[in-house]
């Protein structure tokens, strides 16, 4: 994979002026060490000294897959796609990535099977919005390296908009608030807790509509812990339906309440606006019909 840009003001090296274009410290080095640099078409190192004016470009070797990993050809429900990015539909039950309860056949082998079905140039799946097993919704994906770098980029400073949706046990009051509260570990089991000794965690909601026994809530993360919404809720004393990691009540639905409704970001290749949006899927509005009729 190749890209080019145009030296427009003077810098005081090939490395800074990469470094303005984005390219982190780690991608610099595996361009010295498996890329091509060329400055005006001709061949060169990184130790090029740079004039205004100039055009740069550097080309990055083929991510080729990793023979460890599985290929599944089950189908991916594929919401956007181009050089730099995938965005997909992850249903729920679905693991994102390989682990001890399933090698063959997580949405990061799926994407393999998509990539390798369509002879895509790079094979390596970059997961940047990871989401639960059992949480539906959208999954952002960084198809090279240098995607991945400007996307950590992008969420270090908190330039990444995720909202998602939940139904939560009981009758919120307030139709909107912060969460603000410090999650860890709860060292007796697989959850998270708050904690004063946990990391920062900050959850932002509104109210979208109350039932008898539960209420729908639209959230925006301004941080991102595990299980953070499922967390911070249950801290609350409103577990999600379905949830029973933390407690929530098995009513209508056989899987947490949460979907990755949407994301949104400024791609930093073209400087465009980007927003994706998932379906909600069939159980989710079997729960809003049963909450509707109680």
């Amino acid at each position: 994979m190749e890209l080019d840009w145009q030296v427009k003001e003077p810098v005081t090296s090939l490395k800074q002026f990469l470094t303005n274009q984005g390219i982190s410290h780690r991608v610099f080095s595996d361009l010295k060490q498996q890329g091509t640099i060329r400055v005006n078409g001709q061949v060169t190192t990184p130790a090029v000294t740079l004039a205004v004016g100039d055009h740069v470009a550097v080309t990055f070797p083929p991510e080729t897959a990793d023979e460890a990993v599985a290929v599944s050809h089950e189908p991916i429900t594929v919401l956007f796609e181009n050089r730099d990015w995938l965005v997909v539909d992850k249903p729920a039950g679905l693991n994102v990535v390989p682990g001890p309860a399933n090698r063959t056949d997580t949405l990061v082998n799926r994407i393999k099977g998509y990539w390798e079905a369509e002879h895509a140039e790079n094979l390596v799946p970059h997961i940047l919005t990871r989401l639960d097993r059992f949480t539906s919704g959208v999954v952002w994906v960084a198809r090279h390296r240098l995607a991945n770098s400007l996307a950590s980029q992008l969420q270090a400073a908190h330039q990444i908009d995720k909202r998602y949706l939940a139904v939560v046990s009981g009758r919120l009051e307030a139709d909107h608030a912060v969460i603000d509260a410090p999650l860890a570990s709860d060292p007796t089991g697989y959850n998270q807790m708050v904690s004063p000794t946990g990391k920062p965690a900050r959850t932002e909601y509104w109210v979208q509509q109350r039932f008898a026994t539960a209420t729908v809530v639209a959230v925006k993360l301004h941080t991102g812990r595990t299980h953070q919404i499922r967390a911070h809720f249950a801290s609350l004393g409103h577990p999600l339906l379905g949830d029973t990691l933390y407690d929530g009540p098995v009513t209508g639905i056989n899987r947490q309440a949460l979907q990755a409704l949407s994301l949104t970001f400024k791609d930093p290749f073209t400087d465009e606006q980007r927003h994706f949006t998932s379906e909600l899927p069939a159980d989710w509005h079997a729960l809003i019909h049963q909450l509707s009729e109680e």
